[in-house]
């Protein structure tokens, strides 16, 4: 093993093979980060889900800083892994399959760690499929499940049921001028069980609002009576090998409203829609932090992949 260290900074060291080089990763990379991603989806998940865009559009956000977060692996001039730190105690990594068994995860691993910790975060913590091979080397190395994610899906030709909207609500596009009151229900829902810093509204539009492909009709939300907005849904079309995957990626009712089925008539609302724009398959993920699960098997979705939340405490627990 031999020590490689990042362009100039000497903290950000990783041992690697002979053959293998690490530097920070460039817009450019974004490419080669999805190629490396979709080999391990499929290996792992038999198929692939990750776009460009959605890396193009994470990493566009304005309080990421490319350079400083992210470390690529490279062989043969092509990038065979990589890691980054996205934000407060989150992660990601991926090493193509054909290059795993070389002690390029454990690297990443420490690197992540150590990286995390240099940025005064208090845990690092990344998705993996159960039972794979990232998820079994994570638990070698001492990462701890935090807690459990489901990925759903709605067949073809199922739909979810349709409820009826209190009297006085109405579910519909999302206009301009509500964009970033849809950002606030959304933060306001979900910080309720998650423990991190508000998501800043320019990182929200870099995802959102600004990726590449989004359309209008993909923001949902149900508006009272007085027209302020009280739950919101955004959903993208994901490419799959048999088509189009209606894929809501956040959903969120505010706290005073909830128990009126206003999440249930946005599902059903935004499902349509996707299939309007010709989506076949629907799809969601969840987390054992929401205590939603339960809400989506009742409306007919089913559970297509179980994922692990396994991070590593840097700092001692006050």
């Amino acid at each position: 093993m031999r020590p490689l260290a990042r362009d100039g900074e000497d903290a950000a060291v990783i041992d690697l093979p002979a053959g293998y080089a690490a530097r920070p990763l460039r817009p450019d990379d974004a490419a080669g980060v999805v190629a490396v991603m979709a080999a391990q989806q499929l290996r792992d998940l038999g198929e692939v889900s990750i776009e460009l865009a959605d890396i193009e559009s994470d990493w566009s956000r304005p309080s990421f800083d490319l350079a400083a977060s992210t470390l690529g692996v490279f062989a043969d001039g092509g990038l065979v892994a990589y890691a980054e730190i996205s934000g407060a105690d989150r992660g990601d990594a991926a090493v193509h399959p054909e290059h795993e068994g070389r002690g390029l995860g454990t690297a990443l691993a420490a690197w992540m760690r150590r990286r995390a910790a240099e940025l005064g975060h208090s845990w690092i913590g990344m998705y993996v499929p159960a039972g794979s091979p990232g998820d079994l080397l994570l638990e070698h190395l001492g990462h701890e499940v935090r807690w459990t994610a489901w990925v759903l899906a709605l067949s073809a030709d199922a739909v979810v049921p349709r409820r009826d909207l209190p009297p006085g609500y109405t579910v519909r596009e999302a206009r301009p001028q509500e964009y970033e009151r849809c950002w606030q229900v959304k933060e306001d829902a979900f910080l309720e069980w998650s423990r991190r810093e508000r998501e800043p509204y320019a990182d929200w539009r870099a995802t959102t609002v600004e990726r590449a492909g989004f359309a209008p009709w993909g923001l949902r939300v149900v508006v009272d009576a007085e027209g302020a907005v009280v739950a919101m849904a955004h959903l993208i079309l994901a490419p799959l090998a048999e088509g189009l995957e209606g894929h809501v990626t956040t959903l969120a009712t505010r706290s005073d409203q909830r128990r009126r089925g206003l999440a249930q008539v946005l599902l059903a609302d935004s499902f349509a829609a996707a299939r309007d724009h010709g989506a076949g398959r629907c799809g969601l993920d969840t987390d054992s932090r929401t205590g939603a699960l339960g809400l989506y098997e009742k409306v007919g979705m089913v559970v297509t992949s179980t994922w692990h939340h396994r991070a590593a405490r840097l700092t001692a627990p006050a």
